[in-house]
């Protein structure tokens, strides 16, 4: 993995083969970025990242400047990963937290100018996820993106503002 952008553009990690997370590509976390990178000023931006996995989001947006960042896992060695790399590149906005996403979103304090969400594949509560985070942890003027395989879409969900599709990987924008 490498970070894209930001103050430590160019620096590759590789994060412990114990943490069983699909990361998201370098290409489609550089597409990913350049969209948003036109729509916020990352050193205003409170950033919620679930299922965070080895934390190449978190880390890419920390690097970006991101003012401030929930990293959410419900995987230890996730959590105590992104503290790692945290620490070791100097990181002071992210807190990383053990937790499952939608009960850490039902006790969810704080509303984020952006939300990223990749759950699993597999996952069966997409739908649930979307009201979730839309109701309890996005600001009025937020935006949510969820990453999903392609072949999965969101389209008509009543909050749905637009899809992009890179290879098996597929970002679905959401706003309130």
């Amino acid at each position: 993995m490498r970070i894209i952008g930001g103050s430590h553009r160019g620096r590759r990690y590789q994060a412990p083969s114990s943490i069983p997370a699909r990361p998201t590509t370098d290409y489609a976390k550089e597409s990913l970025f350049n969209i948003i990178e036109n729509r916020i000023d990352w050193t205003e931006t409170s950033m919620l990242d679930l299922f965070a996995g080895i934390g190449g989001i978190t880390i890419e947006a920390a690097s970006r400047g991101c003012k401030s960042i929930a990293s959410i896992d419900q995987n230890h060695a996730s959590i105590k990963w992104i503290t790692q790399v945290s620490r070791d590149f100097g990181f002071q906005s992210i807190q990383a937290t053990k937790s499952e996403a939608r009960k850490w979103l039902n006790r969810c304090q704080d509303n984020f100018d952006l939300v990223f969400a990749d759950p699993p594949y597999d996952y069966e509560y997409y739908e649930v996820l979307i009201d979730l985070v839309l109701k309890t942890a996005l600001k009025p003027s937020g935006t949510f993106v969820m990453e999903h395989r392609q072949s999965d879409s969101f389209a008509e969900h009543s909050n749905f503002v637009e899809e992009r599709t890179y290879g098996e990987v597929r970002f679905t924008f959401f706003e309130c």
